[in-house]
């Protein structure tokens, strides 16, 4: 639907900001019109009401930006000016914040480079795992600071979402009717065998006033950092929920792109700064509720693109694949422990990240490192080197003590585990193999063996590494190499994607980097 009088209201936002009406760059999207006009941007709301929103009238539209102006200063301060009042005055013409009848409102905001928004950057394969752990940490720490839910309401906020799903799926003839049915049918089962998990995470203030609309086309870089906006405004009770759905929509979009290992590493960096692995049983259902959202949105685009004579295959099978991804999610998948071992320099963590994606439940296995488990418990950053009385035997063994704990416990919960660690002892290797037999998990150890200079170079070329490991350590530990290791032996002298293909083949998993 078009917004009244456009070309007048960008004529009059064009004016404002010293650019002509021929220069504006116009945005669509189902709900909003965004004018880009020199360095403004002015951001309105589209004349409709649907399932989730009503925008049907002016009155209706300006509270919707006053809240997108309050909360998206949360996280974004720099970005959002303030918002417009369009009026109508008693001369016919249109004014800015005049005392006329209100018409029109706009949320103006400085204009940011579009190459730095994660969509374009994703698009263009231009996101790193060192972005993911930033944004993790941007995303932890928002989470940290929002406002707790007190009604402690978790399986019901979620029958709501579900709700929504399923109108806003029954207004498209796209999919098939066994499709939507087998969806709704299947995310009606997770509900009620999370309800009561979602219930306690509610109690214990999980639930809090988020984002609401974490995908990729909503973070951008500004000054180098990841930087969330355009949060989800039209309803405050949708945006107040579990704070891994609220993580869950990036997640599910970098999967949904085929970013399968990103949307891991980002899923590892949220919960190491969090360690809110309670939370792991919903993630995949939490996934495949982002993913129907997206479906039935995508699709009612398409709807209107045919109607109007637009276009509208491409958005057809976008509408598909996000159910397709959705109903996968759901897919049961066990629980399974893998360990990478081998002395320092191996490459143990370049390949924990490249078979984690394809362990266990939707977003992959949750990696349990020795080196980032002991600056968690010296309570430094994973990059900040420890002093050598951090390294103390006992101290190595309370590390391995609690990666054994953290698996098992990991493991009950029905998700994935990749170990990574030396695991020089055998002692180390037999129990790490007892944690899966004990919650009946399949169990795979990888050991990578490489020479000595091959060892001591690339411990010795580390920069920002977790690892504090220094060539006499890798000269140390090779004085007591173990002998006769009985896990998969991978030579870890090559490249780095042969090697971790060779620990793919070893583990049965495709031999793409991704985890489908």
């Amino acid at each position: 639907m078009t917004i009244d009088f456009q070309d007048e209201i960008i004529a009059l936002l064009g004016a404002e900001a010293g650019v002509a009406p021929a220069e504006a760059t116009t945005i669509g999207t189902h709900i909003s019109l965004v004018l880009l006009l020199g360095r403004r941007v002015y951001k309105l709301k589209r004349p409709v009401r649907l399932p989730y929103l009503d925008f049907s009238t002016p009155q209706l539209r300006l509270a919707a930006c006053e809240r997108e102006l309050r909360l998206n200063r949360r996280t974004a301060p720099m970005l959002y000016r303030g918002v417009r009042r369009i009026t109508r005055e008693s001369d016919g013409r249109l004014a800015l914040d005049g005392p006329g009848a209100l018409v029109e409102a706009a949320v103006e905001m400085a204009r940011f480079d579009a190459d730095g928004l994660f969509e374009a950057m994703a698009g263009e394969g231009r996101l790193t795992p060192a972005l993911m752990t930033a944004l993790a940490g941007q995303i932890a720490a928002f989470h940290g600071a929002a406002e707790i839910d007190v009604s402690g309401a978790g399986a019901r906020a979620m029958a709501s979402v579900l709700d929504i799903n399923a109108r806003g799926l029954a207004l498209t003839d796209l999919f098939a009717t066994a499709e939507v049915a087998a969806l709704n049918g299947a995310c009606r089962a997770a509900l009620a065998r999370h309800g009561a998990l979602l219930d306690a995470r509610g109690r214990a203030g999980k639930i809090r006033h988020c984002h609401g609309d974490l995908h990729l086309r909503n973070i951008c870089l500004i000054d180098g950092v990841p930087t969330l906006f355009d949060g989800l405004e039209f309803d405050e009770a949708l945006a107040t929920t579990d704070v891994l759905y609220d993580l869950a929509f990036v997640l599910m979009d970098l999967w949904h792109r085929g970013l399968d290992s990103l949307a891991n590493t980002l899923f590892n960096r949220y919960l190491d700064a969090t360690g809110d692995e309670a939370g792991l049983p919903l993630l995949p259902f939490f996934m495949a509720v982002r993913a129907t959202v997206r479906a039935h949105v995508v699709a009612l685009q398409a709807q209107e693109d045919k109607a109007a004579g637009a276009p509208s295959a491409a958005s057809e099978a976008e509408a598909g694949s996000y159910l397709g991804l959705a109903l996968a999610c759901l897919a049961p998948r066990e629980a399974r422990l893998v360990a990478v071992g081998g002395l320092s320099g191996s490459g143990k963590s370049t390949v924990a990240a490249a078979v984690a994606p394809a362990i266990g439940p939707v977003p992959g296995a949750r990696i349990l490192a020795s080196d980032r488990l002991r600056k968690r418990r010296f309570g430094v950053a994973a990059e900040t080197r420890l002093p050598s009385e951090a390294y103390r035997p006992e101290v190595s063994a309370a590390v391995y003590a609690e990666l054994m704990a953290g698996a098992a416990a990991i493991l009950r919960l029905g998700h994935g585990v990749v170990a990574d660690a030396v695991f020089d002892r055998a002692p180390d290797r037999e129990q790490i193999a007892a944690v899966g037999a004990a919650a009946g998990a399949a169990f795979q150890g990888l050991w990578l063996e490489a020479g000595i200079e091959t060892l001591v170079s690339r411990v010795d070329a580390r920069t920002g590494d977790a690892s504090d490991a220094t060539p006499d350590v890798v000269r140390a530990q090779a004085l007591h190499r173990p002998e006769g290791v009985a896990w998969a032996q991978i030579a870890a002298e090559g490249g780095r994607e042969a090697v971790c293909q060779e620990a793919r083949r070893h583990l049965g998993l495709p031999a793409s980097s991704q985890g489908r």
